[in-house]
C-alpha cells in the first residue's frame, strides 16, 4: 500500500487551526517514520507547542511559567481595522516625541517621584541605574542582600555588568550602619546598593539598615525593591491594606526615605506587563537616560501600551480591574460559592501564594476543588490547557488564580478527566 501525499495527509488535519506549512511538517515526519497516523499527534503536539491561553489552578496568582500578571484588558481598538498609536509622536507638535512621556508622568504621579524611565525588565533597570550612577565606582551592598534573582542572576553580576566594583560590608545575617560608613570613608563610592530579598526571607539573629539611615551617609541610595508595590497605603484598594503586605517595601515611602532612585518588576505585585521601572530624582533618572544601554533596553510598543493601561487603572483607583489586585483581594465567602457551583469535586480549604519571587513564605487564604488521584497531565491536554496542583494522592484546583469567566472551562475539564 502506498503512504498518502504529503499534501492530503496535511489537509486532513485542516481542523487543528495550525498553519498548513507546519501542518505539511508533521505530515512529512508521519511519512518519513512509517507511520501516517502519528501526523496527528505530532501536528497536535507542534500547536501545543506555541503560546497558548491557559486556566491557572495552581494558586500561586504570579505564576512565572505562566507569565507571572495577568494583564489588564486593553482598550478596544478606535476602529475594526488597522490601528497605529501615537507611541513616539507628539501630537501637539506633530514631531518625534518619546515612548517614555507615555509612562513617566504616571508613575511620578503614583510614586511622587521626579521622573521615572522603563526599560524591558526588572534586571535592566537596576543595570542601567548602577551603570549611569557607579559604573567605574564602588558600590556598596550587604552580604546579606547579595541575592540571586530569576533565571540565575545574581547580584555581584548584574554589578560588574554595569562596570560598577562591588564592595561587601556586614555579614550574611546582620549588617549596621557602621559599616557602611566604614566602606564610604575607605573607598571610592558611585552608590549604595539596598537590595529586597523579595524571594527568600531571613529570621533569627539579624539585623539590616533601613534606606532612611542609608541616605545620611552622602552617596546616592539606589532601592531594588524588586515586587514594585507602588503605595503601602494601597489607595487603589477599596479598604486598608491586606495584612500580607505587612513589611513590603513600596516605590512612594522608599523614595519618601531618601533613596534617589528605586526599581522594580512591571509584572509582579503592580500587576502589569514584564518591564522594568527605574523612578527617583530628576537628576538620577536623567543620568540612566543618557545611556546608549537604554535604547537597547528599551519596551516596545505593546508593553508600553499594556503598562499604560495598569497604571491609568491605578490612578482611577480602580484596584479590582487589575487581575492580580482583583484575586488577591477575592472575599473567601466569592470563592467558596464558585466552587460549589462547579458542581465537580470536593470544596477545600488551601492557601495560595503571590509568587514571581513576591512576599515569599506568606500564603493568602483560599478555596478549591480537589478531585482523587492525579489529573494533572489528563488536564494540561484539556483545550484550553488547565495547570492544578497534585497534593496528597488528590489534584487541586485553586480558584484564586482562575479568572471567574473560566469556571466554566474548568468544570467542563474536570467532569471529563474525572468521568470513568
Amino acid at each position: 500500500m502506498h503512504p498518502p501525499s504529503v499534501d492530503a495527509l496535511a489537509r486532513s488535519l485542516a481542523d487543528l487551526d495550525l498553519p498548513h506549512p507546519l501542518a505539511v511538517d508533521a505530515a512529512r515526519e508521519a511519512i518519513a517514520s512509517g507511520d501516517p497516523t502519528a501526523a496527528r499527534p505530532l501536528a497536535e503536539a507542534a500547536r501545543r507547542r506555541l503560546l497558548v491561553p491557559v486556566v491557572n489552578a495552581t494558586g500561586v496568582l504570579l505564576h512565572t511559567n505562566l507569565g507571572r500578571a495577568p494583564l489588564v484588558p486593553a482598550r478596544p481598538p478606535a476602529s475594526a481595522g488597522w490601528r497605529a498609536a501615537n507611541l513616539e509622536l507628539d501630537l501637539e507638535t506633530g514631531r518625534r516625541g518619546s515612548r517614555q512621556s507615555r509612562l513617566a508622568p504616571l508613575l511620578t504621579r503614583l510614586t511622587g517621584a521626579e521622573d521615572a524611565l522603563v526599560v524591558n525588565n526588572g534586571a535592566a533597570a537596576l543595570l542601567v541605574a548602577l551603570a549611569a550612577l557607579a559604573a567605574g565606582r564602588d558600590v556598596v551592598v550587604s552580604r546579606g542582600e547579595l541575592v540571586e534573582i530569576g533565571g540565575g542572576f545574581r547580584i555581584p553580576e548584574v554589578l560588574q555588568a554595569s562596570g560598577a566594583r562591588l564592595v561587601e560590608v556586614g555579614t550574611t545575617n546582620r549588617t549596621r550602619l557602621g559599616d557602611y560608613r566604614a566602606a564610604v570613608e575607605r573607598h571610592d563610592v558611585g552608590a549604595i546598593l539596598k537590595v529586597h530579598q523579595s524571594n527568600f526571607r531571613q529570621v533569627g539573629f539579624t539585623e539590616q539598615v533601613d534606606v532612611a539611615s542609608l541616605a545620611t551617609l552622602g552617596p546616592p541610595v539606589v532601592a531594588d525593591i524588586g515586587s514594585g508595590l507602588l503605595d503601602a497605603n494601597t489607595p487603589w484598594l477599596a479598604g486598608p491594606p491586606p495584612s500580607w503586605l505587612a513589611g513590603e517595601p513600596a516605590a512612594r515611602q522608599t523614595l519618601a526615605a531618601g533613596a534617589a532612585l528605586v526599581t522594580f518588576s512591571g509584572d509582579k505585585l503592580l500587576g502589569g506587563p514584564q518591564a522594568g521601572v527605574v523612578a527617583g530624582s530628576a537628576e538620577a533618572v536623567s543620568a540612566c537616560a543618557r545611556l546608549p544601554l537604554v535604547r537597547a533596553l528599551r519596551p516596545g510598543g505593546l508593553v508600553v501600551e499594556a503598562l499604560q493601561t495598569t497604571l491609568l487603572a491605578y490612578l482611577s483607583r480602580q484596584g479590582r480591574a487589575i487581575p492580580f489586585w482583583r484575586m488577591a483581594t477575592e472575599p473567601l465567602a466569592a470563592l467558596e460559592a464558585r466552587a460549589a457551583a462547579l458542581g465537580v469535586g470536593e470544596v477545600v480549604r488551601c492557601r495560595s501564594a503571590a509568587g514571581g519571587g513576591s512576599l515569599p513564605g506568606l500564603g493568602i487564604d483560599s478555596v478549591g476543588v480537589a478531585v482523587p488521584g492525579d489529573r494533572l497531565a489528563a488536564l494540561r491536554g484539556w483545550d484550553p490547557p488547565v495547570v492544578g496542583l497534585a497534593r496528597g494522592g488528590a489534584t487541586l484546583l485553586d480558584l484564586r488564580s482562575v479568572d471567574p469567566a473560566d469556571d466554566e472551562i474548568l468544570a467542563a475539564a474536570l467532569a471529563a478527566v474525572t468521568t470513568p
